[in-house]
This record gives C-alpha cells, structure tokens and sequence, in this order.
C-alpha cells in the first residue's frame, strides 16, 4: 500500500535535505536563545525541531532505500514532533513543567505508527491520525503566539502566529497531494519558506522583547532618578510598569526594617490596587520568599491565593546593595508580565528601584537635616536679634544714663572752678557729648526703636534718611503710607535686609543715586534697593567677607519662605530684590 504512494525519490532528495539543514539550522537558534535566556520553552523548541530533523531524515532515507521501516520510523518522528511543538506551546503559555506520569504518552506515536504501517490498508486512516495531530499541534503553536500578539504586540509574534498556523494548514496536504507526488518536490520548498519565516519571526521575537525591556527599564530609570519624596518614587515606581503591554497590576512587598515579623504590601497600583497593608500567603509569599533568599526574578503562572485572577506574576527582587529589601510583584495576563527575555533586564530592574527608594530615603533624610539646619539657622537669627536687643538695652539703659549723669556732675563741677579749669571741663563735656551720640549711633544700629515703636514704615523711612545724610548719596524712597501688617520676624527681615543693601552701597557701589522701592505685590511685599554704581559680585557662594551679609540676608528672608534676587544690568547699577509673603513668620504684629 505504501509503495503505491512512493514518489520518485531522487527528485524530492535535494530539497528534503536542504529542508533539514533548515530545520537542523532551526535547532542550533533555539538551543543558543535557550543557552542566553535559560527559557524552558526555547529548549523545548530546540527539541522539537530536533525531532522534526529526525522525521526528515526518515523520509530522506524512505525514498533513497524504500525500506519500510524508514516509513515506520517517520510516523513515530511526526507524532512525536507533534507533542514536542504541543508541549513547548503549553510550556510557553501555561509554564507547565515537565512530570515523569506524561512518559506513558510518548510511547502513543510508537504504537500508533506500527498498526498504521504494517497493519492497515487504507491510506487515509493510516497517515491521516499522525498528519491530523502533526497539523493542530502546528496550528496551537501558532494560535498562542497569535493571543501573545493581540497581548502585546510585536511584528516578531504576528509573524510566528501566521507561519506556524499557515504551515499548520499546509501540513494537510501530505495525504491528499505530497504523498501522491503532486507539488513534489514544490512542497518541500513550501515547507521551507514557513520554517524560514519562524526562524525570522523568532529573532525579532526576541529582538522585540529586548528592545521593550531595555526601553520600559530605561523609562522607569529616568521617572525613578526625577523622583525625590518617596511616595512620589513608589508612584512612578508602580506606575510605569502599567504601561507595559499585558501588565496589569503592580504591588510592592518590603520587609520589616528590625526583622521582626512576615511583612507587607505597602503599595499597590491597578489590578493590585487592594493589596496595601496585605500579608503574601500561599504562592504568592512562596515566591516572594524564594526571590529574596535567591536574589533572582520569579516568574509564576498560578497566583490565586490574593484573588488577583491573573495567569502571569513576575517577583522582581528590590536590592538595595547586595541585600534584597523587598519583591516589586507585577500581575498580567502574558507570559512574562514585563516582556524582557533576559533576567538581567529584571534583575537591573530591581536594582534600580533599590537605588531609587535608597535615595528617595536620602533625600527625605536630607530634607529633614535641611529642616533642623533652617531652624537652627533661623534660632540663630532670633538669639542674635535678642543679643543686639540686649546690648541695646544696656547701652541706652546703663552705659548712656552713665554718660548722662556723668555729664550732669561734670556741669555742676564746671560752675564752681575757676576759669582756667572751666575750659578744660568743656573740653571734657563736649567728649562726654561725643560718646552718648556715639552709644546711641550704636543702639539704634543694633535695634532701631521706631521699629519697635511706630513699625516698619516709620523705620525705614529714618534708616533711608539717616543714609543719605551719612554716605552724602541721592536716596528716593518709593513706599506707600502704610503698609501691610506683617509678622514681627518678618518686619525685621525686610529692614535688616534693607540697612544691608544699603551698607553694600556705601561700602562698595561707589554710587551717586540709590532707589528705594517698596510694594504690595498679591502675596508678597516687595523691597528693591538699586544703585547706579558697580555693585559687589553677584554670587554670595563666592566666599570672602564682602558675601557675608547677603549670605545673612538670603538666610534671614529664606527662613521666611521669601526670595532675594541679585541683579547686575549689563548697562551698569546694581539691584538687590527681596520678596516676603504677607503671611510669613507666624502671626502679624
């Protein structure tokens, strides 16, 4: 029966071994994938077209010795290339691992092809069986690489799904067509173009997927890298993944700091979204326990103990130098829920969230040294102010009362002497004189009374005036009547910074003409001091002395949540600009 249906032999020989250097070249790509990624299905594969080798060379031998047995053993090769193609697409889809109890199934092709061979007449019911299992083996292939394609996409997928489903077809036409010697030897180069298109298909499979893993593990480097606070990380963190074709849910597993305890989810994101604050069980904390101790991505494809209704998890440990801190989980419904092949892709993964959520902690550890050092700063400021005041205090309560009644002795002393004694005696009081104005020059530079008296706009209209009359310089002072209530602090700080700005002028300006501006701005009221002179450097970071009081000033009006600007115009003066909200430094006076 079987030599009714025998070809001439010569004429498919070359392209049936041209076919199975293909295959065999078929072989080689997928163990090396297998070897670089330690994929399971990619071992499979490189298994299956071994077999799928084997069955050409079968045939080869049929038509070169039509020798029955070399028929026998080609109907075992195809049904077992059919479960090696099955397995590897379950392997792919569903994760399954190999068990000993599947044995028993591969001995089906070895029976079966016997009773086909030597036992039945009919050509049909003996070829058809292992051609029909051959065929939707082939076609489930190529049906889970076309539900991987509408999941996430590639060109490298689509064209896996429609060569293997199409060659799946083609498969059909061996009983009714090859066998009979029509399409011979044109079918063996069909057969070529389809494995030729799922060799391509699965380099740019895998080049699909690298190029997504690197482009999502750059992305998120660069969201993880602009985050500072860390809620604002873990929101990036958890965000991002869900962009990802198939992803669908993210959570993120830390274990406690002392050790003591399982630990938690502390965020949770999309189809995770209600594991916050939740304790792994089941699998779930299987995985994440074994990503911990092995420092290694996990990938599962049953995950129910949290009810996420999911096929895929992936367990991506978080480093944070070379101890696993926690396992950022993400859930969907595609092998390999983040779509790098490479394990280094998620293991970088996992670094770089270390690094973020290590710096994120810096940063808030920053923050609040900044915090302690702005309050330090700002406690400084007060005990100096209080100093100033004290000294003030006892200049004009103790050492000028002093002066005075120095000056009240020296007066009755001065009437009863002679006149020669008399002259000396002015000499003394008008020194007497000289010192009060001097102690009292002095007080009012430490804490000037109208300040406290009368307020903010009495005291810098007498500091402008008592400027000009000392440095000999044109001030105008652009101010309204009043102006609006402010804090004590930030009454002071707006007049300190004013009497700096204008002892930078006298110091260093050189200036002519100073113009003083003060304005109620929305929120903020405004003090400009700009001279037309050369003004110091514009750099406070610059060092030296001369930096000192500004540093002061940016310090004292920063405290405040308040802004100082330094402005050098290219046509000459200097400008120095502060800003004070209107709500700054505690309650208004």
């Amino acid at each position: 029966m079987w030599e009714d249906f025998r070809t001439d032999g010569m004429a498919e020989l070359a392209p049936a071994i041209l076919q199975a250097t293909i295959t065999v070249l078929l072989v080689v790509l997928c163990w090396y994938l297998y070897r670089r990624y330690r994929k399971p299905y990619f071992a499979w594969w490189a298994v299956a077209w071994s077999v799928f080798t084997l069955r050409i060379g079968a045939i080869i031998t049929f038509l070169s010795t039509g020798q029955s047995q070399w028929l026998y053993w080609h109907q075992v090769m195809t049904g077992l290339t059919a479960l090696a193609l099955l397995w590897a697409a379950l392997v792919f889809s569903r994760q399954l691992t190999w068990r000993w109890r599947y044995v028993p199934i591969l001995f089906f092709p070895v029976v079966w092809s016997y009773v086909a061979v030597y036992q039945l007449d009919n050509f049909l019911l003996a070829a058809g069986p292992a051609v029909l299992f051959l065929s939707g083996a082939t076609f489930w292939t190529g049906w889970v690489f076309w539900r991987q394609q509408r999941l996430v996409g590639g060109a490298g997928v689509g064209l896996l799904a429609w060569g293997l489903m199409l060659w799946g077809i083609n498969h059909l036409n061996y009983p009714f067509l090859r066998a009979r010697g029509v399409l011979n030897p044109w079918s063996y180069y069909l057969d070529i173009l389809f494995e030729l298109a799922i060799g391509a298909g699965i380099m740019i499979a895998v080049h699909d997927d690298l190029r997504r893993g690197l482009f999502a593990l750059a992305t998120l480097s660069g969201d993880l890298q602009s985050g500072r606070d860390t809620d604002d990380v873990l929101d990036r963190l958890l965000g991002r993944p869900l962009t990802l074709p198939a992803v669908n849910g993210t959570a993120l597993f830390m274990k406690p700091e002392a050790g003591n305890g399982r630990g938690k989810f502390i965020r949770g994101r999309g189809a995770c979204h209600d594991w916050e604050g939740q304790t792994p069980e089941g699998e779930v904390s299987s995985a994440i326990e074994r990503a911990m101790r092995d420092g290694r991505p996990q990938v599962t494809s049953s995950h129910s103990s949290l009810g996420t209704g999911h096929e895929f998890a992936a367990f991506l440990p978080v480093l944070r130098g070379a101890e696993v801190t926690g396992v950022l989980v993400l859930v969907g419904s595609a092998r390999d829920p983040f779509t790098a092949l490479d394990e280094g892709f998620l293991a970088a993964l996992g670094q770089q969230v270390g690094a973020a959520l290590e710096n994120a902690a810096l940063y808030h550890s920053l923050q609040q040294r900044n915090q302690q050092l702005a309050q330090l700063s700002s406690r400084m400021v007060e005990q100096h102010e209080e100093e100033r005041s004290r000294l003030r205090r006892e200049l004009h309560d103790e050492t000028a009362q002093v002066f005075s009644a120095v000056r009240m002795e020296l007066g009755v002393i001065r009437q009863q002497a002679t006149p020669q004694v008399a002259q000396r005696l002015d000499h003394v009081l008008a020194l007497t004189d000289t010192g009060i104005r001097s102690i009292r020059n002095v007080t009012h530079r430490l804490r000037p009374s109208l300040l406290d008296d009368l307020g903010l706009a009495p005291a810098l209209r007498s500091l402008t005036s008592e400027f000009g009359e000392r440095a000999g310089v044109s001030v105008d002072l652009d101010m309204p009547q009043q102006l609006p209530p402010l804090s004590k602090n930030a009454e002071l700080a707006l007049f300190r910074a004013m009497q700096e700005a204008l002892s930078n002028v006298l110091r260093h300006a050189q200036a002519t003409r100073v113009h003083i501006t003060v304005r109620e701005e929305a929120t903020v009221l405004s003090l400009a001091v700009r001279d037309d002179g050369h003004g110091p450097a514009t750099d406070p970071s610059a060092g030296g002395m001369e930096h000192m009081g500004l540093t002061g000033m940016q310090e004292r009006i920063g405290a405040l949540g308040g802004t100082v600007a330094l402005e050098a115009p290219a046509e000459g003066g200097f400008t120095v600009r502060v800003a004070v909200p209107l709500t700054a430094g505690g309650e208004t006076t």
